[in-house]
């Protein structure tokens, strides 16, 4: 019997797998709604006291969203005074949902990268993963990579979409 090879472990393919990259920490969403009377009108008077009496210990340390998931009309004042009262316990703070705050999180980190290492190489984006990776990480990614890599490809090794190859 013939000895099995694994052509893609061999492979001079390098991965890179966003996960590998996922900030660590406890993702929080406040929703302004409730404390918008029947979830829909903000009573200024009766905004500020909701703040006032929140818990805003609860988020130390944590990354948090800050919207809005009725059809309300907010005035853009309302999720500033949010930010004033979570910013001094939160990691991070953003205005939108949790897959905003995460292309938030994953934009920061992946300007850091040196992807000089990356220069005339064969890459597959891994595709599948248990994290919740937002698109925006992988569009970040591919326009980083992209100056450096002989080729890019999106998926697993077994299964990759060709997306990108430098022109000789």
């Amino acid at each position: 019997m013939e000895e099995i090879i694994n052509k893609v472990a061999s492979s001079a393919l390098e991965v890179f797998d966003l996960e590998d990259y996922y900030p660590k920490g406890v993702r929080t969403q406040i929703d302004i709604s409730q404390w918008l009377l029947e979830g829909f009108l903000l009573k200024e008077k009766d905004f500020r006291e909701h703040l006032k009496n929140h818990n805003w210990t609860q988020y130390q340390d944590q990354f948090v969203a800050i919207n809005c998931s009725t059809d309300a009309i907010v005035p853009a004042w309302a999720s500033i005074l949010v930010t004033i009262q979570v910013a001094p316990f939160a990691k991070k703070v953003v205005d939108g949902n949790i897959e905003d705050l995460d292309a938030s999180l994953y934009e920061e980190l992946l300007a850091k990268i040196d992807y000089s290492v990356y220069a005339n190489k064969a890459i597959i984006i891994k595709g599948c993963s248990r994290k919740p990776v937002p698109m925006r990480a992988y569009v970040l990614a591919a326009s980083n990579l992209q100056p450096f890599a002989r080729s890019i490809m999106y998926g697993e090794a077994c299964s990759a979409v060709p997306l990108y190859k430098a022109k000789k």
